[in-house]
C-alpha cells in the first residue's frame, strides 16, 4: 500500500480529574476504611497498595466520597458530569494539537466501561463543540481495558474504507467511582490498589507529516474465559471481577497473540522498536517484561504510566502512546500496541513511523 493509504495518528492528548493523592495518603485512608477487620487481612491489603508500583492516582471524586457508602445513582451522577467534562477537555486538546476544528472530524468513537449513560458521551461532545451533524458515532462501552486499542482498530477499519476522512477516539474512565464500600473481597481491594481515573484522546487521519501509521490490527479471543475479568452489576454499582489467574493465562497465550500477527506482516519481535503496552498491573507488566527483556526491549513508558497514574482502564494504553508521541522517533521504526480486556481478549495494533 502507498504511504497515504495508511491512516496515521495525528495527535494524542490526556486529561486528569481534579482530585489526586499519593499512595502513602491513600494507604492511610484505607487503614481507616479497614478498621475493625482482622489484622492479618488489613496487613495483606495495605501491602498490596504499598507494592502495586503505583505512586499516585487521580479521581473524579474526593477520597471521602470514593470511600463513602454511596448509591449507584449517586456515583453514576458523578460519573456522567465529570466524564463528560473530561471528554470535552481531552478532545479539545487533541484537536488543537492536530490543528483541526471540531467539524473536521468525520467519525467519533467514545470508550468507557466505568459508568452508564444514554445518550452516550459523544452526543454531548457533538453539541458542546458543534461537531458536524452527519458525524458517525460509535460508543464502545463493554470492552474494559482493551477498548483503547479497540477504538483504534475500529477507526482504522472506518478510515481504510473512507480515505481522506478523520476519526477521534476518546477514552474516559472512572474506576475509582466503581469502588464498593461494603465489599472486602480481594478483587475489590486489588482494583482499588491499581486503578485510577483519567481520559485520553487520539486523532487519526491521512495528513502528511511524520507520524505513526496504522499498518495492521488484530483481535485475539480466549475461549471460555469470560469469568476472568469484568463487572457484575449490583444495586451498589459495578462490582469488579478480577481472576488472579489473569497474568498466567496471558503468559500461556502470549506467543499465539503476538507472533502470528507479526509473521503476517513479515516481521518478528526483533523488528519491533517500541512496545506500547497497557499496564494492567504489576504482575502483568513483570510477566511481559520477562518475555521481552532478553530481546533488549523495555516497557519503561508502560511502567511510568502505571507509576504516575495507575491503571485507567481503556485510557491507559493511550497515555502510553502519548508518551511516545512526545519523543523523537526515527522514521521507519515499528511500534506494537497491546492491551487485554474482558471476554477474555487481546487487542493489537502494528504501527510504523512514516513521513
Amino acid at each position: 500500500m502507498k504511504n497515504q493509504d495508511f491512516p496515521k495518528i495525528l495527535s494524542t492528548a490526556i486529561a486528569l480529574p481534579e482530585y489526586t493523592k499519593p499512595t502513602d495518603e491513600i494507604i492511610q485512608d484505607m487503614e481507616r476504611h479497614l478498621e475493625g477487620h482482622d489484622e492479618r487481612f488489613k496487613k495483606k491489603v495495605l501491602r498490596i497498595f504499598k507494592y502495586a508500583q503505583v505512586d499516585r492516582r487521580y479521581s473524579i471524586m474526593p477520597a471521602e466520597r470514593v470511600l463513602a457508602d454511596l448509591s449507584f445513582e449517586e456515583k453514576n451522577d458523578f460519573y456522567i458530569e465529570k466524564a463528560t467534562n473530561l471528554a470535552e477537555e481531552v478532545l479539545s486538546k487533541a484537536l488543537i494539537k492536530a490543528n483541526l476544528a471540531p467539524d473536521e472530524i468525520d467519525y467519533i468513537i467514545t470508550v468507557s466501561c466505568t459508568g452508564f449513560m444514554i445518550p452516550s458521551v459523544d452526543a454531548y461532545l457533538i453539541n458542546r463543540l458543534k461537531m458536524r451533524q452527519n458525524i458517525v458515532r460509535l460508543p464502545v462501552t463493554e470492552m474494559g481495558c482493551a477498548a483503547g486499542v479497540s477504538g483504534l482498530i475500529y477507526a482504522n477499519n472506518f478510515l481504510r474504507a473512507n480515505p481522506g476522512k478523520r476519526a477521534a477516539i476518546i477514552a474516559v474512565e472512572s474506576p475509582m467511582s466503581t469502588f464498593q464500600y461494603s465489599d472486602f473481597s480481594m478483587a475489590n481491594m486489588v482494583s482499588a490498589a491499581i486503578f485510577g481515573d483519567g481520559a485520553a484522546c487520539a486523532i487519526v487521519g491521512f495528513e502528511e507529516g511524520p507520524a505513526p501509521a496504522l499498518l495492521d490490527t488484530n483481535m485475539y479471543h480466549f475461549y471460555d474465559e469470560t469469568h476472568m475479568m469484568g463487572f457484575e452489576l449490583k444495586n451498589s454499582g459495578f462490582q469488579m471481577v478480577l481472576d488472579p489467574s489473569v497474568p498466567e493465562k496471558i503468559k500461556e497465550h502470549f506467543t499465539k497473540i503476538i507472533f502470528p500477527f507479526l509473521e503476517k506482516n513479515k516481521l518478528s519481535i526483533e523488528d519491533i522498536d517500541h512496545l506500547i503496552f497497557h499496564p494492567g498491573g504489576k504482575k502483568i507488566v513483570q510477566m511481559v517484561e520477562a518475555l521481552f527483556g532478553e530481546l533488549g526491549k523495555d516497557l519503561n513508558a508502560t511502567k511510568g504510566v502505571l507509576r504516575d497514574y495507575g491503571n485507567m482502564s481503556s485510557a491507559t494504553v493511550l497515555y502510553v502512546l502519548d508518551e511516545f508521541l512526545q519523543k523523537e522517533i526515527n522514521l521507519d521504526d515499528y511500534g506494537l500496541m497491546l492491551s487485554f480486556g474482558p471476554g477474555f481478549s487481546a487487542q493489537s495494533v502494528l504501527l510504523q513511523w512514516r513521513a
